[in-house]
């Protein structure tokens, strides 16, 4: 196995790992709100994602910017909480320019600025892989990848069930919404609460 190709697994391995669910949580979140018939929105949704931690995966595992690895332990749940509540602004029958609005004008840039707190916390994983070696671009490049992989998987799972969900089974897309979103937003406060950074400053 090459270099690029076991950090490529290790990159997958990461962002679908059970034990770091958060970054799960926060794609799930993300997604609450669209089905399999909405895959060209989902797919400039994720592009937004991936640009934002793209960016700031690159420059912290370089070097060139450092955060508090604690800071973004704290921020990354915050996140998902944020998201996970602003699902409950959807509305399932609403007039089609506001659904455009709604969708180009505030969840896109969104996943973009949060797609820069997420990549800062990949980066702490993948400077602790990387330890002293000099050449990080194959290893950078390949762990990205892997991230992506992982990601399209959990986004793909999350519309298939919503498909099954509203299309088959024929459960209010609203409920659906509303259900899935509440568990995120519960889980993303458990993590702020037990927060060992935030903890310390109480």
């Amino acid at each position: 196995m090459s270099e690029f190709q076991a950090y490529l697994q290790l990159g997958f391995e990461h962002i679908t790992d059970s034990k770091g669910y958060d970054h799960i949580l926060f794609i799930m979140a993300l997604c609450t709100v669209y089905t399999l018939m909405d895959w060209k929105k989902v797919i400039i949704l994720v592009t937004a994602f991936t640009l934002g931690h793209s960016v700031t995966l690159a420059l912290a595992t370089l070097g060139i910017v450092q955060v508090n690895p604690d800071v973004i332990e704290l921020l990354i749940p915050i996140t998902i909480l944020i998201t996970a509540i602003l699902n409950f602004s959807y509305q399932e029958k609403r007039p089609v320019y506001n659904q455009k609005k709604s969708t180009f004008t505030f969840r896109y840039p969104l996943a973009l600025i949060f797609g820069l707190i997420h990549g800062l916390g990949f980066s702490n994983y993948l400077k602790a892989l990387l330890g002293k070696e000099a050449n990080i671009i194959n290893p950078l490049l390949g762990f990205n990848i892997g991230l992506e992989l992982g990601q399209l998987i959990i986004v793909f799972m999350v519309l298939l069930v919503a498909f099954v969900l509203i299309e088959i089974l024929r459960i209010s897309k609203l409920t659906w919404v509303h259900i899935l979103s509440g568990i995120i937003a519960g889980m993303a406060f458990s993590l702020i609460i037990n927060n060992e950074f935030l903890q310390s400053m109480s």
